[in-house]
């Protein structure tokens, strides 16, 4: 048996509009560029929205409140890369960074037009799923189920709300 993990991602832009990445240095996602986020703290009972702030405050030095944060999307993956199963939580932050962030332990960051995010090195569920929900419905809201055991990760949409 596998655990399950659950975690947060955060769509940070600047004032033009760029997204914010990190081209990681450790695993998982070793290499390619991802949003920021991290893990629950399961423990103390943190909420995917208390995780979200802290991790972006930690992360990149930028104070966000709840309600900076839009919920768009929960997607449940099964058997990512024969690890771990994950409930990630994802948000479009409306708040907009003025600074780059310097890099840190984890890699790297940079500010990527919206139009060349997908020519980028990103984990292939992201390139599947994850930035087409961010493209097509970063508003509303969207649940989906990604299946990693098959290739390429199968995703199925349970529901979609708009607005």
């Amino acid at each position: 048996m596998i655990p399950y993990k659950i975690s947060t991602l955060v769509y940070l832009r600047d004032g033009e509009g760029r997204l914010l990445l990190l081209q990681r240095k450790k695993s998982p996602n070793l290499g390619l560029w991802s949003s920021i986020g991290g893990k629950l703290e399961m423990g103390i009972g943190e909420s995917p929205f208390e995780t979200a702030i802290r991790e972006v405050k930690e992360e990149v030095n930028f104070s966000i409140t709840e309600k900076d944060l839009h919920l768009f999307s929960i997607v449940a993956e099964k058997g990512y890369e024969n690890t771990c199963h994950w409930l990630m939580f994802l948000f479009d932050c409306k708040k907009p960074m003025d600074t780059l962030p310097p890099p840190m332990d984890e890699g790297t960051f940079a500010f990527h037009r919206p139009e060349d995010i997908m020519t980028l090195a990103i984990p292939e569920t992201d390139r599947l799923h994850l930035w087409p929900i961010w493209f097509k419905n970063r508003e509303g809201f969207t649940s989906i189920r990604i299946d990693c055991r098959v290739s390429p990760p199968l995703g199925e949409i349970e529901e979609t709300r708009r607005g």
